[in-house]
């Protein structure tokens, strides 16, 4: 690994993502398996918002994956169900 804090981090074979700095989880969205970058994040930053109604907690999840990740307008549904899912059981899935 090279880099640094102000510089960010690379592989310095390849200069892509270091393994231990990857912060991508995969969770089943529609039956396929799809990458979340920062999910952990997102999850125990919903999690500190205290919110009770499932509802309400899947929108805060897509909203906040979204600021990271692409989610498709019309799988929206299916990634608040797996996202409720996922902060619901807390798995432990990282790639």
């Amino acid at each position: 690994m090279a880099g640094d804090e102000k510089d960010g981090y690379y592989c310095s074979i390849c200069g892509g993502i270091p393994p231990d700095k990857i912060k991508t989880r995969l969770v089943c969205i529609d039956g396929k398996d799809t990458g979340i970058d920062h999910l952990d994040f997102i999850l125990d930053e919903v999690k500190k918002l205290k919110l009770t109604r499932d509802d309400e907690i899947a929108a805060e999840l897509v909203k906040r994956v979204n600021e990271f990740n692409y989610v498709p307008s019309k799988k929206k549904e299916q990634y608040k169900e797996a996202l409720l899912k996922e902060f619901k059981t807390g798995k432990d899935n990282h790639v």
